[in-house]
């Protein structure tokens, strides 16, 4: 059986959140991250012997399916989605291309300047001081490049493949997703708003998110 190693409040949520849409069988074994082992006590933990047996780098999330360990949680995204999701996976060679290439964009252009946000904004004293401002809008400055192109595609299409949801928009909007505690910078960019909350009400991930609401933070 497919098996995700991981805490919802991980990167997790991305191959966890493409489970939940392909309805396929899988278990969920949680492993928390060893800053936060205090969280969780009695959890696996990224530095257990038993958790460094299957990835030795101390990160989740973890697939394993079989004979197959994946460690990178977009790469085990399109993973499932090609081999459980049906029409949520790529299904030419172009959208394979496609896929890959929205995923990378993700992890490159988007990951990196949202999470800044998300840090900064959510620690109260920082975000209220001068330098906590200045790390918020050079991180906003540097998303909105990104987020331009993101508008311009999805001013003519509903999703990143075009006409149906695809685990392309999972690996995105989970990237983008640190940034929306910005008050303003995704009104900036409305059709990126909309696809947002458009993927953001889907049944699997609100799903998803209530079980990460409900664990410790």
């Amino acid at each position: 059986m497919l098996t995700i190693y991981g805490v919802y409040r991980s990167r997790a949520t991305r191959p966890l959140w493409t489970a939940l849409e392909c309805a396929c069988d899988f278990s969920h074994v949680p492993v928390i991250q060893i800053y936060r082992a205090d969280a969780m006590p009695g959890v696996m933990t990224t530095k257990d012997p038993e958790f460094l047996a299957i990835n030795p780098l101390a990160q989740i999330p973890v697939l394993v399916d079989g004979d197959l360990v994946l460690t990178e949680s977009l790469a085990i995204a399109q993973y499932i989605a090609h081999r459980y999701g049906g029409a949520l996976g790529p299904q030419t060679e172009a959208e394979i291309a496609l896929t890959q290439q929205w995923a990378l964009f993700a992890a490159t252009a988007v990951e990196a300047s949202a999470l800044e946000i998300q840090y900064t904004l959510t620690d109260a004293a920082k975000s209220a001081s001068a330098e906590g401002q200045a790390i918020v809008q050079v991180a906003s400055h540097k998303l909105r490049p990104p987020l331009a192109r993101l508008q311009v595609h999805l001013e003519t299409h509903p999703w990143l493949l075009g006409q149906r949801f695809t685990v392309a928009d999972i690996c995105v909007a989970e990237c983008l997703r640190y940034a929306q505690g910005h008050p303003t910078l995704l009104g900036e960019y409305p059709a990126v708003k909309s696809w947002l909350e458009r993927c953001q009400a889907r049944p699997a991930f609100q799903k998803m998110w209530q079980a990460r609401l409900a664990e410790p933070a």
